[in-house]
């Protein structure tokens, strides 16, 4: 017995404690390696139209694809993490990481630098990313919150770093060898991988490591799989392959929740529209910058400006959105957000100069900062605990398209116009419309909600519930940990 005590204590050793906080430096690292890296795609953006005699729409298709596949993969890393377990799983995507960059240093066209740096790296990167913070969730319980917002400054390090590196090295030793030196960097998520070994829970048997992301009720799901398989007639195998497809469908992309919770609904339609815009000055500032006369080193500087000061206000931005007074109301904290965001765009229409251009930098980070607070935060409002990951799922996939067709679509404007002044004003009509859109169908919903709550009709709707927090229980270690939900590349 005292043996069984004795592997019981050892068990849950690492949550929250000892080795839980180099997982928590391993976790930081990876962010910065993985959602900081594309922030100084935007250096290189001048010097690949020249390599490739490419225009902007061609070569705005590279980070497009990078950013697009680093969200839309999240489903699939599920999977993997469900499968092979975190460790696997971030560092897999390190290697994916690493050999996509170095493969890219040899690309001899734009369409291979798609492939490469494109789809293989984003695909790494989200692999690392997704992994690596559900491996987090594993190993704090208690402490999952301050994990969450210590890790999430990984996020603001690697925008203040990544452009200053990029703009040096590629001064001294052009884009390919840049590239190849990248390769070597991002291999880093593999040794930060290796740190996050696997977690044994004492609510199953000491003997079973832990499996992130497995779900009450999977067992039975695979019970009722393996009886269709091995029923002699093939219609009862074809309706539980039927069964299992659709099962898989609902658990990550959420799509009876779309169509039944309005709030999800004008929130995912929202956000997916804002999208649209929202990530254009990260792509195009430091080519605007350049463009107008801006000395390349003192355009890179932008983007770290961005970053450094994402550092200080992202937190504070989280601690104010958790204040009792914004329950239930953060959506329209994080539309005030969209709207600064989109406001300041107008900032560089007005003047290109370097010192317009910080100004602009420093509100447009603020106005970032709230945005990627707030997002998952807002999301959480919306919709039940118990659904949240499979919500997230479809939320990321949606996101993504915008995200890869938005750059593409405003370089081709750019293209036509030859004005770059067509980025902030595109920029800005998807911010304002979308933060319109949201608050006006919110206000609308609440109004629907208090005219039934006044006729004493029971709501059935669960768009508009109110905030809960995360349970930090030992209980919450069965389900999907939502350590995912507070950090983000936005």
């Amino acid at each position: 017995m005292s043996h069984g005590g004795a592997a019981a204590r050892e068990a849950t050793k690492p949550q929250d404690r000892g080795w839980a906080w180099m997982v928590l430096l391993a976790a930081v690292l990876l962010q910065g390696l993985t959602l900081g890296f594309p922030s100084c795609i935007g250096v290189f953006f001048t010097d690949l139209q020249h390599e490739f005699q490419a225009t902007n729409s061609e070569t705005s298709w590279f980070p497009s694809i990078m950013v697009a596949v680093l969200h839309a993969g999240g489903p699939l890393c599920s999977l993997l993490v469900k499968r092979f377990g975190c460790r696997f799983a971030v560092m897999l995507g390190g290697l994916l990481s690493g050999v996509g960059m170095v493969s890219s240093s040899f690309c001899k066209s734009l369409s291979q630098l798609y492939v490469t740096a494109g789809f293989i790296t984003g695909l790494g990167s989200c692999f690392s990313f997704q992994a690596g913070v559900t491996a987090l969730g594993y190993y704090f319980v208690r402490w999952r919150t301050l994990a969450n917002a210590m890790a999430s400054t990984g996020v603001s390090l690697g925008l203040t770093l990544w452009p200053l590196l990029s703009q040096y090295l590629l001064d001294e030793m052009g884009w390919r060898n840049t590239f190849l030196i990248f390769g070597g960097i991002l291999l880093n998520c593999c040794v930060c991988g290796a740190i996050m070994r696997p977690v044994q829970l004492t609510s199953r048997s000491l003997l079973q490591t832990d499996r992130p992301g497995e779900e009450p009720g999977r067992e039975a799901e695979e019970a009722q799989l393996a009886n269709g398989r091995s029923s002699p007639h093939p219609e009862i195998q074809q309706q539980a392959r039927r069964t299992a497809c659709f099962q898989v469908l609902q658990k990550y992309l959420a799509f009876d929740i779309f169509c039944q919770n309005k709030g999800y609904q004008i929130y995912t339609i929202g956000v997916t529209w804002m999208m649209m815009g929202f990530v254009l000055p990260h792509i195009y500032l430091v080519p605007y910058a350049i463009h107008s006369g801006v000395e390349e080193r003192r355009a890179a500087l932008l983007i770290s400006i961005i970053g450094f000061i994402n550092i200080f206000i992202r937190p504070l931005t989280g601690l104010l959105s958790g204040l009792s007074v914004f329950t239930g109301r953060r959506i329209y904290l994080f539309n005030l957000a969209v709207i600064l965001c989109g406001l300041s765009n107008f900032i560089c229409v007005i003047s290109a100069k370097f010192s317009a251009l910080i100004i602009y930098c420093i509100i447009l980070s603020i106005a970032m900062s709230g945005i990627g607070a707030l997002t998952f935060q807002v999301l959480m409002d919306v919709v039940e605990m118990d659904r949240f990951s499979s919500a997230l799922g479809l939320f990321t996939v949606l996101e993504s398209i915008t995200l890869l067709i938005g750059p593409p679509l405003t370089g081709l404007l750019v293209d036509l116009t030859s004005n770059f002044h067509c980025v902030f004003y595109t920029s800005s009509f998807f911010l304002l419309s979308a933060a319109l859109f949201m608050v006006l169908s919110f206000c609308a919903l609440e109004r629907k909600s208090k005219l039934k709550e006044a006729s004493k009709v029971p709501l059935d709707n669960p768009s508009r519930r109110q905030y809960n927090e995360i349970i930090t229980e030992p209980q919450s270690e069965r389900q999907s940990p939502p350590a995912v939900i507070y950090i983000t590349s936005i």
